[in-house]
């Protein structure tokens, strides 16, 4: 049996500094994250609970089809760190990420 795995690797370039985007086809809806320095947007695949319970600076985003829909969209969910760090829900993923970096 073989299954196809689709997975793109992105470099996104912020204003300071480069993210490094992931999305795998999953079939009914692609898996998505988009990795700064210092943390990381998500859709809605991937659990905030967890991401906080590990102590990482994640926010989620919901509809999310592709690496523009998760830049642009608004961030509806953030973990304790991300809260500590004064980012909190409503701006955008980009807004999230750049907020992140050095």
């Amino acid at each position: 049996m073989c299954i196809r795995v689709i997975m793109i690797i992105e470099q996104i370039e912020l204003k300071n500094g480069t993210a490094l985007g992931l999305k795998i086809d999953m079939g009914n809806a692609p898996l998505i994250l988009i990795k700064a320095k210092r943390g990381f947007i998500m859709c809605g695949y991937l659990n905030i609970e967890a991401a906080s319970s590990l102590g990482d600076v994640a926010g989620r985003i919901r509809g999310v089809k592709d690496f523009k829909d998760l830049l642009e969209g608004k961030v509806v969910e953030v973990t304790e760190k991300a809260k500590n760090l004064g980012i909190l829900p409503g701006i955008s993923g980009k807004e999230f990420l750049e907020r992140l970096g050095d």
